[in-house]
Parts: C-alpha cells; sequence; structure tokens
C-alpha cells in the first residue's frame, strides 16, 4: 500500500506587509486548527514514516503540530515552498517509503487534492488534510492511475 498525506499549513499572519512570505508566522487561527487536525490525523490510525515540509516558518510551524502528534521529526525540503503538484508528489516518491506526508502551499496542495481526487476535493483549505490510498507498493505506480480511496478533513 502507498499512502500519500497532503496536509497544507495553517492560516498564516499577514499582519506585516515589510515581512517577506517566507517568514510569515502562523496567526492565532493557525495556531488553535493545526494541533486539532494534527491530533485528528494521529487518532485516524494513519501513520506516515515521514513528514516532508516546506522551509517557510508557516509550514515548518505546521509540521511540528503534526510532528508532535504522530511522534516524527519533520524533513525540511526547500524545494518544496511553493511547489507545483509534480514537485510535490515527486518529493513524497523520492523518499522511497510507503506511506509519506507532506506540509506545503497553494496552488499545488490544491492542484494535486483536485487531481488524485477525481475532482471531489476543490480547494484545500488552510490546515486541510488530504490522505489518498493506493493498493500498490510502487510509487511510480501510484503516480500513473488513481488512488483507491481518499479522504478529506479540514478544520
Amino acid at each position: 500500500m502507498t499512502t500519500l498525506i497532503l496536509i497544507r499549513h495553517a492560516k498564516s499572519d499577514w499582519g506585516s506587509p515589510a515581512l517577506d512570505d517566507h517568514d510569515r508566522p502562523l496567526n492565532a487561527r493557525g495556531l488553535r486548527d493545526a494541533p486539532v487536525l494534527a491530533r485528528r490525523l494521529a487518532v485516524s490510525g494513519v501513520r506516515p514514516q515521514a513528514l516532508l515540509s516546506s522551509t517557510a516558518l508557516r509550514a515548518r510551524t505546521t509540521a511540528a503540530f503534526f510532528g508532535e502528534a504522530l511522534g516524527l521529526e519533520p524533513e525540511l525540503d526547500p524545494e518544496l515552498y511553493g511547489a507545483p503538484a509534480a514537485k510535490i508528489l515527486g518529493a513524497a516518491a523520492a523518499r522511497g517509503l510507503e506511506r509519506v506526508a507532506v506540509v506545503a502551499h497553494d496552488p499545488g496542495m490544491t492542484v494535486l487534492a483536485e487531481r488524485l481526487s477525481g475532482g471531489g476535493i476543490g480547494h484545500m483549505t488552510t490546515c486541510a488534510v488530504a490522505t489518498f490510498v493506493w493498493a500498490t507498493a510502487d510509487w511510480d505506480v501510484a503516480e500513473a492511475i488513481d488512488p483507491d480511496s481518499w479522504t478529506f478533513d479540514s478544520p
């Protein structure tokens, strides 16, 4: 079985226009939602073997909440900052593990979730979690066919 868990970073703070986009922190809603969704994923029974994250502060912070709930240390990948759908999927596949979670950004997350869900997921809201499962253990096959099942959770 191959499992891909997409986690869009939690809601960020747009308060200071002088702040670089990469350095935007989570706002109060993001700080509230991230631990809740992390706990919900942890009790769902889906257990990733790796947790990849964009290097942006809002993604790293979101990943830290998920890492704590799942007992994983987030692995930072600068290529995930602003990554398109293909790069997000490719980063997960490149780990060579059966179950990988990725914390990243839109529009790549929504494009990938929409494609993998056959349009069932219209938008990955902030802190949304989409899980896709294939009956194969081969990422090359998983990348080429529709998943056998998927779930979606959001704040």
